[in-house]
């Protein structure tokens, strides 16, 4: 077999190994509606963007950590966040580091305002300075009152 045919074999070969690899992930995003589009648009955002820590300190009577959590009301209406804080050594999560979490319920947030709250986490030791950061967050939309 001459050379040049010998390279038509193996791109032809490469080319079908890469229709069988990529031909499922195609078909795949093309079945789930594809990266973006306008289902994307009408999507709710995750409750973890309308949620921030705006400030970790130290009480100085017990010694443990209080990160102050604000939440902003969605567009969808009223409702109430559940955060989980989280708070560690440093702002990189470290293997062996010190961490622990706290939950931290925002009840009646309304659309347009923002609500705070504090979580209330670990004795902490003297030696080190915590870092706080929210780590997850639900929102709950309350539901329209009966009217009578």
């Amino acid at each position: 077999m001459s050379a040049l045919k010998w390279r038509g074999w193996v791109v032809g070969l490469v080319a079908l190994a890469g229709l069988l690899v990529f031909a499922p992930l195609g078909l795949y995003v093309w079945a789930s509606g594809g990266a973006g589009g306008a289902d994307a648009a009408a999507a709710p955002r995750p409750a973890l963007e309308g949620v921030r820590v705006t400030g970790c300190r130290i009480d100085p009577a017990s010694r443990r950590v209080v990160a102050t959590v604000e939440a902003a009301g969605r567009p969808e209406g009223p409702g109430a966040y559940v955060v989980t804080v989280e708070f560690r050594d440093s702002a990189r999560a470290e293997p062996g580091g010190r961490t622990a979490q706290s939950l931290v319920r925002i009840p009646g947030v309304a659309v347009g305002v923002t609500e705070s709250a504090e979580a209330l986490g670990p004795v902490w030791p003297v030696a080190t300075v915590p870092w706080c950061g929210a780590e997850a967050a639900a929102f709950t939309p309350l539901s329209p009152q009966p009217r009578r």
